[in-house]
């Protein structure tokens, strides 16, 4: 049965983030995910986590920039230096929190990028995933990919679900899977049952939120119920990250939670 885990970087922002745990915690959550843990020493965010109660399940790489509006670098022809730093530093948190999987954020493509430059881009995103898998599969961890919608992020490397399962296909790296967030899935590519059953077997994470405005995930045009049982009936037994925009105060909107209670759990 999925497992639920609270997104620490966009749930209970009504408190500072250390707070957050206990926050998750009290509500009934047994694990949590969040976007960067790099703002505080590994070992406090691993005394939160102990504090709680609380497993981590999932955090990215370092994306650069991110206020000047990085998103990543792993397609970017001349950041490989960074990338393996980035790799780095990631794994060093991972150990420290005992973190299973990590999320790779592709970049961005630059303005008016032509075939060329995209055609290097793919080359460069390719090696970067099979140098990162094998450091990730020595670590005992799975490194994870994301297709995420131009809307959120304009620019964004990897959009499709394909264009992912294509990636991890022609890498067919152990440790290189796929994270489905099905918010940007039915966005940029919709089907969701079908391509959940399609690529169960290479999904290690899940991701959920409403649809069109990023809230409560029973809100909006994604019949939740349905693809968590989905994910049941397909054997899936891993974590669904909440990542969404609560619409006011956390607490007040996790009524859904209880009408998912026959497919996944905390």
């Amino acid at each position: 049965m999925p497992r639920l885990a609270a997104n620490l970087s966009m749930m209970f922002t009504e408190v500072p983030f250390g707070q957050r745990f206990e926050a998750a915690a009290k509500v009934g959550f047994r694990a949590v995910e969040f976007l960067f843990p790099y703002e505080w020493p590994a070992a406090q965010v691993r005394r939160w986590l102990d504090d709680a109660g609380l497993e981590n399940v999932l955090f990215n790489l370092p994306p650069g920039d991110w206020n000047a509006g990085e998103r990543g670098f792993a397609a970017l022809p001349g950041r490989e230096a960074a990338f393996r730093e980035a790799l780095a530093h990631a794994l060093d948190y991972a150990s420290a929190l005992a973190t299973p999987r990590l999320h790779v954020m592709a970049g961005l493509i630059p303005h008016g990028a032509d075939a060329a430059t995209l055609g290097a881009m793919r080359a460069t995103y390719l090696s970067n995933l099979h140098w990162a898998a094998g450091r990730a599969q020595e670590a005992g961890l799975e490194l994870l990919i994301e297709p995420i919608n131009p809307r959120d992020i304009p620019g964004y490397f990897l959009n499709h679900q394909d264009d992912a399962m294509a990636v991890i296909k022609e890498l067919d790296a152990p440790a290189l899977k796929l994270q489905m967030d099905f918010y940007h899935a039915q966005i940029v590519d919709g089907d969701l049952t079908r391509r959940i059953e399609r690529q169960i077997s290479q999904i290690a994470h899940v991701q959920i939120a409403g649809v069109p405005d990023r809230h409560e995930p029973d809100t909006g045009e994604l019949a939740l119920k349905h693809l968590l049982a989905t994910l049941d009936r397909l054997d899936y037994r891993g974590w669904v990250g909440c990542e969404y925009r609560p619409r006011a105060r956390t607490e007040d909107g996790l009524g859904w939670i209880a009408e998912a209670a026959p497919y996944a759990r905390f």
